[in-house]
């Protein structure tokens, strides 16, 4: 099945490469930016990042059963990284999302990124 949800942002911060990565990489930090999903490293890129495999979490809350990829790439800008955060997901069984309901969780993926990655932003930069 195609992702239904499909996320690409960018954050800029102004921080070290490795201070940016030493937070993607810790796991703790995980369940507060993705707590719908339950994710597993499937590749461990260092000061470029990581990319998962995720899988519906068991406590989701609201949100529906959801597998696929997580991605943050690391990108060196200036003084700081561009945060590469991407999504691909789709409903864990076999019916898809109603197109209305793919559109509204595309959204809500999208703003909690932006309220967890702007907060990730406000701590690194001091």
């Amino acid at each position: 099945m195609q992702p239904q949800i499909h996320l690409v942002d960018d954050t800029w911060i102004d921080a070290a490469p490795e201070k940016v990565s030493r937070a993607v990489s810790d796991e703790a930090n995980w369940q507060r930016w993705w707590p719908y999903l339950s994710l597993s490293v499937t590749r461990d890129r260092g000061v470029k990042g990581v990319q998962w495999a995720a899988a519906p979490a068991p406590a989701r809350g609201n949100w529906p059963a959801l597998t696929g990829t997580v991605e943050i790439w690391l990108e060196p800008f200036k003084t700081g990284v561009i945060m590469h955060h991407f999504l691909r997901l789709q409903p864990a069984g076999e019916q898809p999302l109603s197109h209305r309901a793919a559109r509204r969780w595309g959204r809500q993926a999208g703003w909690h990124a932006k309220r967890v990655f702007w907060r990730l932003k406000d701590d690194l930069e001091g």
